[in-house]
């Protein structure tokens, strides 16, 4: 009994400690489920910047980035992705907002901290989340900005 009790706590403390380590801030520009609407994901495992996610359309459709790092544009510190198609975005915190913008300023938006979970009873809750948008910025400024 106490063996089987041992593993059990064992297991739970596992998982506990395992979903801990992981974490991520969600941003979004436009209306989900139409034509306009963008989203980021940032994900980290302990601290550290482990996956970007960009989905865009009424779709969703969902691509994955590449980090490269902290960098400056225009004398601002941002930090850099990339596509797989090579297309560069660098992305610049402001206040609990995201600036993303290329080089040449012709893609130029603000992103929000987007809420994911249930919303009026409906839909589950996300623990890996962060929880408002100053959790998310203070994600992003000790993951990717370092």
């Amino acid at each position: 009994m106490k063996k089987l009790t041992f593993l059990t706590f064992s297991t739970l403390f596992i998982a506990v400690a395992l979903t801990a380590q992981m974490k991520v801030a969600n941003y979004s520009f436009g209306k989900p489920w139409t034509d306009k609407y963008e989203h980021f994901d940032f994900w980290t495992k302990d601290g550290k910047p482990t996956e970007i996610n960009y989905a865009y359309g009424k779709d969703k459709k969902e691509v994955k980035l590449q980090y490269l790092g902290k960098n400056s544009l225009n004398g601002s510190v941002c930090f850099k992705v990339k596509f797989t198609n090579n297309f560069l975005l660098y992305i610049i915190p402001r206040g609990q907002q995201l600036q993303v913008t290329d080089a040449s300023g012709k893609y130029n938006k603000r992103f929000s901290w987007e809420y994911e979970g249930p919303v009026n009873g409906m839909g589950t809750f996300c623990d890996v989340c962060a929880e408002d948008g100053e959790d998310a910025m203070n994600l992003i400024q000790s993951s990717y900005m370092k």
